[in-house]
């Protein structure tokens, strides 16, 4: 399944207008503070939440339409994207505001084509979203599978009461949820039914935590599961994610989305700042999982790491600027660097406001 190739929006955010932009396997983005790095990713969250028929419910905790639209309703008439997966493939969508505050869908449209079947339809007019149910209607499952593969990942929270710190069912296995809130469940289910992969995340928790021995999967009597570890030299001492670090919770997550097998992979990931609280070191580390899953999967990743952007090739780091009150977006080109990179690493050159995406 193709990920998104090319995307347009208008209207969003900070975003006034970005047309036919290409996108690739590994997309880097950095900027400043406000450049609008986290509007880009959250078009994304907002067309899941679409997609779930949950768009009213996002408005509101949103702020509401104003909220939403580049500097409000008095600015901007309606927010546009379009998202194109592979050379025919494409889904588009037109939000307007109403006088009771929400958005509806004035226009919504799709066409699918491949050797067997096509399908395309224009809906609209609507609260909610009608793609999901003409997709199930019309059996479609490429609908469901562009756009489900989609997700968005946030795994800042690592407070007290974290989700990802809590009991929670052990049969919550389906994917791993986005804010990590089901990580006990699904490295059980990894180390009984993907034991390389399961490995392959314990071994490489441990280069960022050599404290670190292996986690310890206990259920209770009314089936539930909680993330316990142990350390080193003491395997019979378990502890809780309370006892880890802020960091090392983040990269365990972060470990296991990307070190799952191919076929539970999200075909598009995108993550907001991963780098946070995390050493110099695992955030190279971090570098090295990232390639590793743009070789099959498409990542957008948002960043303002030097460490993250020295492990980068130019052509996967996009430069988020705020010129004129409004977000833009350019792709570094390695032919017009390359008498920069022959002495100066990427992050020198963003330190050194070569590259842009720095506050003006």
């Amino acid at each position: 399944m193709a990920g998104v190739t090319k995307l347009t929006i208008a209207g969003f955010k900070s975003i006034r207008e970005l047309r036919d932009f290409e996108l690739r396997n590994l997309n880097v983005l950095i900027g400043a503070n406000g450049a609008g790095k986290s509007n880009f990713i959250g078009l994304f969250r907002m067309l899941a939440e679409m997609y779930e028929e949950r768009l009213q419910l996002y408005v509101q905790q949103q702020g509401g339409p104003d909220a939403l639209m580049h500097f409000s309703r008095k600015t901007t008439d309606a927010i546009q994207a379009e998202f194109r997966f592979g050379d025919q493939d494409w889904y588009a969508f037109e939000l307007v505001p109403t006088n009771d505050n929400r958005l509806i869908l004035s226009d919504e449209q799709f066409l699918f084509r491949d050797d067997d079947q096509s399908a395309g339809g224009t809906l609209g007019g609507t609260p909610e979203s009608r793609l999901k149910l003409i997709a199930e209607q019309h059996d479609h499952p490429y609908v469901a599978a562009v756009i489900e593969g989609t997700r968005v990942y946030h795994f800042h929270d690592t407070g007290e009461k974290a989700r990802v710190k809590q009991p929670h069912a052990i049969n919550d296995t389906l994917r791993l949820k986005v804010d990590g809130a089901n990580l006990a469940a699904y490295l059980s289910m990894l180390k009984t039914e993907h034991t390389d992969s399961y490995r392959q995340i314990v071994d490489t928790v441990r280069l960022v935590a050599p404290f670190f021995d292996d986690f310890v999967f206990r259920t209770d009597p009314v089936s539930k599961i909680q993330l316990e570890w142990t350390e080193r030299g003491d395997p019979d001492t378990p502890f809780t994610a309370h006892a880890l670090s802020d960091g090392t919770l983040r990269f365990i997550c972060l470990s296991t989305l990307l070190l799952q097998p191919w076929d539970l992979m999200p075909a598009t990931i995108l993550i907001d700042e991963p780098e946070l609280g995390l050493h110099p070191y695992a955030v190279n580390l971090l570098a090295d999982l990232l390639k590793r899953a743009s070789e099959q999967k498409q990542l957008i990743v948002s960043t303002q790491s030097v460490e993250l952007l020295n492990r980068m090739e130019p052509g996967d780091v996009i430069v988020v600027d705020r010129k004129d009150n409004a977000s833009t977006f350019h792709r570094l080109d390695a032919t017009q660097l390359q008498d920069w990179l022959d002495d100066y690493s990427l992050g020198d050159l963003w330190k050194q406001n070569v590259l842009g995406g720095r506050p003006a």
